[in-house]
């Protein structure tokens, strides 16, 4: 493994930390940024396809009118793995995601268990999210005392 090799796993790996950090800080217009503007992000509730969005614009929105809903976020990652192919990449990583939101007046946590699959490019000198499909495969809500 070359060092160019190391670098960029590094590189690829902050764009994912970074991802789940402004996100958890609600930063929505910086965490657009790690993004491609002709970005595609789907997002599987199970089998079922919850979310299918084209273009970094319409993804904030998105992530705006979700974060408005949410009182906090917290999230960890776990494996990420990639393949570097020059100027692009894939990589799948996997993280756990809580959410505390207000239902019928009680704090309700979602916690999710996520599996990311992510496709990179390399642009202006750092490395962004093309195409990101997110598989919520295990998904608990309980009161939150």
């Amino acid at each position: 493994m070359t060092l160019e090799i190391l670098k960029t796993r590094e590189e690829l790996r902050n764009l994912i930390d970074a991802y789940a950090s402004l996100g958890d800080e609600k930063k929505i217009a910086e965490q657009m940024e790690l993004f491609t503007l002709d970005v595609t992000y789907k997002a599987y509730m199970g089998d079922f396809l919850a979310g299918d969005t084209t273009g970094r614009k319409k993804l904030e929105n998105e992530f705006n009118s979700h974060a408005s809903q949410v009182k906090t976020y917290f999230t960890m990652n776990g494996q990420h793995t990639v393949e570097i192919d020059g100027d692009t990449a894939t990589g799948t990583s996997f993280s756990q995601i809580k959410m505390i939101r207000e239902g019928e007046g009680k704090d309700i946590m979602t916690d999710y268990s996520v599996k990311y699959d992510d496709k990179y490019v390399f642009q202006n000198g750092k490395w962004l999210i093309k195409d990101r499909i997110g598989y919520f495969i295990i998904v608990e809500t309980r009161p939150f005392l």
